[in-house]
């Protein structure tokens, strides 16, 4: 066999693409379950970040959240289906649920586009759907030192206790380094990241909107009760005076009938 002819040589690198191709093939396809399991691990742990949970192992921790979709009325609903770990599908809207020291938190995905490509992250809220508790962001090519920040300590620790909406819009607002106006709900973008900052507002505002539903469910003020606390409430309450009428018709009723024999006896006895 001539090995230093074009046959031998084109034959011999033929045989080697096919080799590596195939062992390359081999190898993606042994680890693809161990990388699904990443992702979705990974995954995890940003929801558990925008709850503030950020020590201890990820399973374990996970075990406080529950995943539910959101129903067209407003209510929850449990996902029994497999774990997911992209919230792009707008037609199903996923909120996780964690009670941390005796009260309920809720974790919403939110999506969107920064300067160079998707941003996301999960916002946590208290009890009354309408104070955040803690968020997590994160990108896919944000330039380092700029747009970038969005995940830093500092850009995600300010919207802790900032209300969400107001009147029934979103008033979480991320506006440009330096101009915030209103405390209470807005927050300082990244200086040098204005595109960056304008994608994060954006993503809030949009999102969150998709959940008005559930959010428009929050605590009653004056109460103290959600509005299908205040409702169930009602209803009890109509239900006792329903009780009391009919008793108090018996009542009636009795005293009605007893009368006339009291007096007969009455009657009887002065004879």
């Amino acid at each position: 066999m001539n090995t230093n002819s074009n046959a031998y040589t084109i034959g011999y690198a033929s045989i080697m693409v096919i080799i590596v191709a195939f062992l390359l093939a081999f190898i993606s396809s042994s680890l693809k379950e161990k990388q699904t399991e990443n992702v979705k691990l990974d995954t995890k742990k940003q929801i558990l970040s925008a709850l503030n949970i950020t020590d201890g192992d990820v399973a374990t921790n996970w075990e406080q959240v529950t995943d539910f979709v959101l129903n067209a009325d407003g209510s929850l609903a449990e996902y029994t289906d497999e774990f997911k770990t992209n919230y792009a599908d707008t037609t199903e809207l996923h909120v996780f649920e964690c009670t941390l020291n005796g009260e309920k938190k809720y974790v919403f995905p939110v999506r969107g586009a920064g300067l160079w490509g998707p941003i996301w992250g999960y916002v946590a809220l208290n009890s009354d759907k309408n104070t955040v508790f803690g968020t997590y962001f994160g990108h896919e090519g944000e330039t380092p030192g700029l747009g970038a920040e969005i995940t830093k300590p500092f850009f995600t620790e300010q919207f802790k206790g900032k209300t969400v909406t107001r009147d029934g819009n979103v008033v979480l607002s991320v506006v440009k380094n330096g101009k915030v106006s209103d405390s209470s709900c807005e927050v300082d973008g990244i200086s040098g990241g204005t595109i960056t900052s304008k994608g994060v507002d954006e993503m809030l505002k949009t999102c969150l909107k998709r959940y008005s539903s559930f959010l428009s469910s929050a605590t009653d003020v004056t109460s103290g009760a959600t509005k299908v606390e205040a409702a169930a409430q009602d209803s009890a309450a109509a239900k006792m005076a329903v009780v009391d009428s009919t008793i108090n018709a018996v009542k009636d009723t009795i005293v009605a009938k007893v009368e006339p024999i009291v007096k007969e006896v009455k009657d009887e006895l002065k004879k």
